[in-house]
C-alpha cells in the first residue's frame, strides 16, 4: 500500500501537469480562429483538430487495439463525455462571445463539487470552499459581468454551458476509471470529440461552402498535423492523466489556468483589453488553485501517522 507521502507527490505532479495543460488550452482559440478565417465555419474547425489528433494517435490505436476491445464500453461512455465537452466548447467559441463562452464553461467547478459530494463521498472542506469562492470571484472580476449574468441567450451560450456540465461528468468518469490506461482514455477522448463534432455538423453546424472548405482543408492539413503532434496530443495527456488521479472538483479549479492564459494571449495577439480588472482576476484565479492544492497537502499531512 503506497505511503501518504507518495500519494501526495503523485497528486502534486498531477496538479502541476493539469495547470500546464490548462494554460495551453488557453491558446486553443488561436487555431480555431485561424481555421475559421480560412473559411471553415460552424463546428468544422473543431472537427479538423480532432481528426488531426486522431491521425497522430493512430499508432497507439493499433498498439492498444486489444485493450481497446476489452474496455470498449468504458472508453465509449467516458470518451463521449470528455470529448463532447471540448467539442461543444470548440463550437461555442465560434458561435458566441468568447467572454460568455468562458464564463458559462467555467461554472464547471460548481458542478464538479456537487458531483464529488454526491458520488465520491467528499466533504466540502474549508480549503475547497475557499478555492471555489476564489475561483468564481476571480472569474467575475475578470469578466466584469459586462455580458450579463451567465444565463444562456443563444445556441452558442447553450453549448458553452452544456460543455461545462458535460466536462464535470466526464472528469468524474475519468476519476472512476483510473484503472484504465491513460493512452486508452486519450484515444476515447479524441474519438468521442470527433463523433460529437461530426454529429453537430450533421445537425446544422456546417456553415461552410464545400469548394472553399476543400481549399481550406488543403491549406490547413499540414499545420494541423504539426500542431496535433507537438501541442494538442501532449496537452490531452496533461489533461486526461491528472483527471484520472484527481477528484473532479480539483480538476475544475486547477484547469482554470486556461482563463488566465486565454485572456493574456488574447491581449497580446488579438488586441483584446488587459487592464487592472483582468490582472486582479488572474491573481485571484491563480490563488484559487494554490488554495486547493495547498489545502490538500495540509489535509494529507494532518492524517499522516
Amino acid at each position: 500500500m503506497p505511503r501518504l507521502s507518495e500519494i501526495a507527490r503523485h497528486t502534486g505532479a498531477a496538479a502541476i501537469g493539469l495547470a500546464i495543460g490548462g494554460a495551453f488550452w488557453g491558446l486553443y482559440w488561436v487555431p480555431l480562429r485561424w481555421l475559421a478565417g480560412l473559411g471553415m465555419g460552424g463546428a468544422w474547425p473543431g472537427a479538423v483538430i480532432f481528426a488531426g489528433a486522431g491521425l497522430i494517435l493512430s499508432p497507439l490505436i493499433w498498439r492498444y487495439r486489444a485493450q481497446i476491445r476489452a474496455n470498449w464500453w468504458a472508453l465509449v461512455s467516458c470518451g463521449m463525455l470528455t470529448g463532447a465537452a471540448f467539442s461543444l466548447f470548440s463550437t461555442a467559441i465560434l458561435m458566441t462571445d468568447v467572454i460568455r463562452a468562458i464564463l458559462l464553461f467555467y461554472l464547471t467547478p460548481v458542478w464538479s463539487t456537487g458531483l464529488g459530494l454526491l458520488f465520491l463521498g467528499e466533504r466540502l472542506t474549508v480549503a475547497r470552499g475557499s478555492a471555489l469562492a476564489l475561483g468564481l470571484m476571480g472569474l467575475l472580476i475578470m469578466l466584469g459581468l459586462v455580458a450579463g449574468w451567465p444565463v444562456p441567450r443563444s445556441l452558442g451560450d447553450g453549448l458553452a454551458l452544456a460543455s461545462g456540465v458535460v466536462w464535470a461528468v466526464g472528469s468524474l468518469r475519468l476519476y472512476q476509471g483510473g484503472h484504465i490506461a491513460v493512452p486508452l482514455q486519450v484515444i476515447g477522448f479524441v474519438g468521442g470529440g470527433l463523433v460529437v463534432t461530426l454529429a453537430t455538423i450533421a445537425l446544422g453546424g456546417a456553415a461552410m461552402n464545400p469548394l472553399a472548405g476543400a481549399g481550406a482543408l488543403t491549406t490547413a492539413i499540414g499545420p494541423v498535423l504539426i500542431l496535433s503532434a507537438l501541442i494538442v496530443v501532449p496537452v490531452l495527456f496533461l489533461t486526461v492523466w491528472p483527471a484520472t488521479v484527481l477528484p473532479p472538483a480539483r480538476v475544475g479549479l486547477i484547469l482554470m489556468t486556461e482563463i488566465v492564459a486565454g485572456v493574456v494571449t488574447a491581449a497580446l495577439f488579438a488586441g483584446e483589453p488587459f487592464g487592472w480588472r483582468e490582472a486582479i482576476g488572474s491573481v485571484v484565479i491563480v490563488s484559487a488553485g494554490l488554495v486547493e492544492v495547498l489545502g490538500h497537502r495540509i489535509s494529507v499531512r494532518a492524517v499522516r501517522p
